[in-house]
């Protein structure tokens, strides 16, 4: 499998035995805890359980190293914009200022500011893990019939699945545009600047472009002649009910759920701050 790859790997492991339904649910409890509070010591603990989930799957971090890569490249860039953008959101958040150096102008670098930022970054460790896990286990078909499940409309978890289930044929096709362009002699190797790179790889992009729109109507039109969306219900061919170890993981994520909220909360503020 190519390292740019980011589609489902079948492993037999006791993540992958979950059914869809239940890995959704539970990452959408996990993102709402993640996001709703900037609690350091429950991010903490959710970044070392989604480490150890990962680990339980059976998934190699070299299976999706590009993407790794690509995501941490994001969180560093938001980070850095986050400070020269508003390098005392830290100090007005926590209420106290402890200065680490004097800077010029507005920016001066505090505890407050990099313990703020350090929330942040631990939001997208807490998140990524499970979100990277969610499309690596479940099939686009059990995918969507997950989300129908728990309300979506069909048509929408369809929507959906089929942008899952083209995320590897768009990777596969930019690589064929790659090495065309490539064998017509545009360097895209690491021996050229990155901003000949940069021009190489902007000239895939409009072939990429028109072959996914091929594609697009190609499907489009497959679905039309098979009348899809002529009925309000569906069956779905990868639908799995719960099992036993199904309902065993929802209930405790829904204990560590509420836990969660309730630590969060309890004292009326979603920031935790060890400064006062």
């Amino acid at each position: 499998m190519s390292r740019f790859m980011l589609s489902y790997i079948d492993r037999p492991s006791p993540v992958h035995s979950l059914s869809g339904a239940t890995k959704l649910i539970v990452f959408l409890l996990w993102s709402v805890l993640a996001m709703a509070g900037y609690d350091t010591r429950i991010m903490c603990v959710m970044t070392v359980l989604a480490i150890i989930i990962f680990a339980v799957s059976g998934i190699k971090i070299s299976e999706m190293s590009f993407i790794l890569k690509l995501l941490l490249f994001f969180m560093v860039l938001n980070l850095v914009t986050i400070y020269l953008f508003a390098p005392e959101q830290g100090v007005s958040i926590y209420g106290t200022r402890h200065v680490i150096a004097e800077g010029k102008g507005r920016f001066t670098l505090t505890w407050e500011q990099l313990f703020y930022e350090l929330n942040v970054f631990l939001k997208y460790t807490t998140v990524l893990p499970l979100a990277m896990l969610l499309i690596a286990t479940i099939q686009p078909s059990e995918f969507a019939a997950s989300l129908n499940r728990i309300g979506v409309p069909y048509t929408i978890a369809y929507a959906v699945s089929l942008t899952f289930r083209y995320i590897p044929d768009v990777q596969r096709d930019f690589e064929n545009i790659s090495q065309a362009q490539q064998a017509r002699g545009i360097e895209l190797s690491k021996k050229q600047s990155l901003l000949k790179r940069f021009k190489g790889t902007a000239a895939i992009l409009l072939p990429l472009i028109f072959s996914s729109i091929d594609r697009i109507d190609v499907v489009s039109r497959a679905m039309e002649l098979r009348s899809f969306g002529k009925h309000k219900k569906r069956t779905w061919y990868n639908y799995r009910p719960f099992s036993r170890g199904d309902i065993t993981v929802l209930i405790i994520a829904v204990l560590l759920f509420a836990l969660g909220i309730w630590i969060t909360f309890k004292d009326g503020s979603r920031f935790w701050n060890p400064f006062v």
